[in-house]
């Protein structure tokens, strides 16, 4: 009886764990029986695995084979394992020495020739091996730059079996990265190119000022998917940590570039109004995958014709909005995925839009039945409303609009206030602090707040909506460069509020 150990990784939403296989060669009919909770792709890779070892030229154990995958009650999804079984195997067979395999976690999906396929979900996995102290991963080729975004933790890269079992008994060598390059920056057009809206323009910069949700109606053509469209180019640069965890989704989401795999810039994901639930949110089975929540994660979720939205998705989108993670149950567990984004919806007033209100001809019933899948619950979460109007000859202005450079500089500069204020907290951007924070930390004068208390008495704002209207208040606060909201701050904050009902 021989005994031959690797180590691999089991990835559930953007958490990992050391997985630990145990190959066991005994006496008995040759068979490989496979145990430790595999999925059925696990279950499939018996057949891969041998194959792939027996074209590399390598000896496949005559007796049976025991492959267990631990912890055994965790469950095993994918091929991502199928490395780390072909090497467990020669390792209980002699093969391959064992004192590299001990110190390395194997990723990577395995062909019938043995080479080594790209696998969804390795720079998460690349992450648990780092934080578990594993001090080296061998990936396939293909992914070697994505998982050497990871630092503390060396990364090689196999193009097939062969080279790892060369590189394992000390015959050879494994692709070491390169310099990684900085995802390239898509251009979501400038602001310039949105003329005339000056009210919207305003309030598209509040948002990016302050990480606001943000609702924009107006007839068709108006240029509301033109403005949200350029809110990505007023955000400022990921930081370090966050390209991190935002590459990490898209990792999952298997919608990463080999060639620029770090990304740097915000997102912005715009999924079609026919999208499910499922889409939106995340899920799947077996294995739960990132919903267009998650991939706008640190960036910009824009929702366009959100009233043709089922009303269903359009309410799963209200606990992202408040907590900013997603937390898909499964019969084997919980996935957790990160889901901060900036919401911006958009939407026609009527189903008939059309350029002036004079010339709608929908019956008030439908009217107030179009935008009413927008629940209050969901519009209370929506910081900034824009009824956005038509301006006669705008498109023929002889001045030129102010472009995305001038205004993203003053919405980085009103970040950096912000951050300053919250640092010991941990915060960004007003949009993130807790309204309790808010109302007995750092209290506004009451001249300034008497117009919220006057709207929380009439019953017209909840109470939610007066911590958000605080938030744009601390926004138009920062953008001017004050050190406190004063009550035309305030009251700036409190119109944002009532537009849209206009």
């Amino acid at each position: 009886m021989a005994l031959g150990r690797a180590l691999s990784v089991a990835v559930a939403g953007v958490d990992g764990q050391l997985v630990e296989i145990e190959a066991d060669i005994g006496q008995g009919l040759p068979s490989v029986n496979l145990v430790g909770l595999p999925d059925a792709a696990l279950q499939e890779s018996r057949n891969r695995v041998r194959s792939a070892v027996a074209n590399i030229g390598e000896k496949w154990p005559d007796g049976r084979v025991i492959l267990a995958l631990s912890p055994a009650t965790l469950p095993k999804l994918g091929s991502v394992y199928d490395l780390a079984l072909a090497v467990a195997v020669l390792d209980a067979s002699g093969a391959v020495p064992g004192e590299r395999l001990s110190k390395t976690v194997m990723l990577g999906e395995l062909a019938l020739d043995g080479r080594v396929r790209r696998v969804k979900g390795i720079l998460p996995a690349v992450i648990a091996a780092r934080n578990a102290g594993v001090p080296a991963v061998v990936v396939p080729a293909d992914a070697v730059a994505e998982a050497a975004l990871v630092e503390g933790v060396e990364v090689l890269g196999a193009t097939g079996l062969r080279a790892v079992v060369a590189w394992l008994r000390g015959e050879g060598s494994l692709l070491e990265p390169d310099r990684v390059v900085a995802g390239a920056v898509v251009p979501c057009g400038d602001l310039s190119d949105v003329v005339g809206q000056d009210e919207a323009r305003w309030a598209l910069e509040v948002a990016a000022a302050g990480g606001h949700h943000l609702l924009l109606t107006g007839p068709p053509g108006i240029g509301k998917t033109m403005l949200a469209q350029r809110l990505p180019g007023l955000l400022p640069p990921l930081t370090e940590n966050e390209a991190l965890e935002v590459t990490a989704i898209h990792s999952l989401a298997g919608t990463l570039s080999a060639e620029q795999p770090l990304m740097t810039t915000a997102p912005f994901v715009a999924p079609h109004h026919s999208a499910s639930v499922t889409a939106m949110i995340g899920g799947g089975s077996p294995m739960a995958r990132p919903g267009a929540v998650s991939r706008a994660h640190r960036g910009v979720l824009f929702l366009d014709e959100c009233a043709e939205l089922g009303t269903k998705v359009l309410e799963a989108l209200r606990t992202p909005l408040e907590e900013g993670e997603v937390r898909i149950a499964r019969r084997d567990g919980v996935a957790r995925f990160p889901a901060r984004f900036q919401l911006v919806l958009a939407a026609n007033p009527c189903p008939c839009a059309p350029a002036r209100d004079v010339d709608c001809i929908c019956a008030p019933l439908a009217r107030r039945r179009y935008l009413g899948k927008l629940s209050g619950p969901l519009l209370d979460r929506i910081d900034i409303w824009v009824r956005m109007h038509g301006h006669t000859g705008a498109a023929f202005a002889e001045t030129e609009a102010e472009g995305s450079a001038a205004v993203a500089e003053r919405v980085a500069q009103a970040r950096q206030r912000a951050v300053e204020r919250w640092r010991s907290d941990g915060w960004s951007t007003n949009a993130e602090v807790p309204g309790h924070v808010l109302r007995q930390r750092i209290r506004l004068p009451a001249e300034s707040v008497a117009p919220i208390e006057t709207a929380l008495r009439s019953g017209r704002m909840s109470a939610r909506g007066a911590d958000r209207a605080v938030r744009v208040a601390w926004t138009v606060c920062d953008l001017r460069g004050g050190d406190l909201p004063s009550a035309q701050d305030v009251l700036s904050a409190l119109n944002f509020r009532q537009r849209g009902a206009q």
